[in-house]
């Protein structure tokens, strides 16, 4: 992938910044992405986080942007891929393609990772690694969203009560709150 391991330790370096509070739970991975960007290679025989990165799109009704996947609505996730320059333009890539979205903007001083959430091996879809998840606010109109997506079923805008990941839920709800 394109995006430098230096690029993911400044990313955890200003969140555990902003987010305190979640130290102890990142400086694993802070310290595993650090020895890699240190080292130029992977000394953990694979056992290293695996990052993926995802995108909470937000309408002007505070509903989010979640798009069908195994027969139900989930929010968009995805690992980087060799194009891609960035984290959050990883996640804008992915939104692109899934549903036509182009029009998204990010709040003021809201550039770096909204949440970055830790799912131990076992329970996630990515295989036996620690998944570290690097999820990026972004804002669009609704009807940004292509709307053969929104017809044929594979995108909708979910209220966010319905969104089923409870640290996702949590910290948007506290974000919406905290900007009216």
């Amino acid at each position: 992938m394109s995006v430098r391991e230096d690029q993911v330790v400044r990313e955890l370096s200003h969140y555990i910044y902003e987010h305190p509070d979640e130290q102890m739970a990142l400086m694993p991975v802070y310290d595993a992405a650090r020895d890699h960007a240190q080292r130029g290679t992977c000394t953990h025989s694979r056992r290293c986080p695996l990052v993926t990165t995802g995108a909470v799109v937000v309408d002007e009704r505070n509903c989010v942007l979640s798009l069908r996947y195994q027969g139900a609505f989930a929010l968009a996730e995805a690992e980087p891929e060799e194009q891609d320059d960035s984290l959050s333009g990883a996640a804008l890539r992915l939104l692109a393609e899934a549903v036509g979205i182009r029009d998204v903007w990010t709040d003021p001083d809201s550039e770096g990772p909204f949440l970055i959430d830790v799912t131990r091996a076992g329970q996630h879809r990515y295989g036996p690694r620690l998944r570290i998840g690097f999820r990026y606010l972004f804002r669009a109109h609704s009807g940004a969203v292509a709307p053969m997506a929104i017809e044929a079923g594979t995108a909708a805008w979910m209220p966010l009560g319905e969104i089923g990941i409870p640290s996702v839920r949590d910290r948007l709800h506290g974000h919406l709150v905290g900007a009216r």
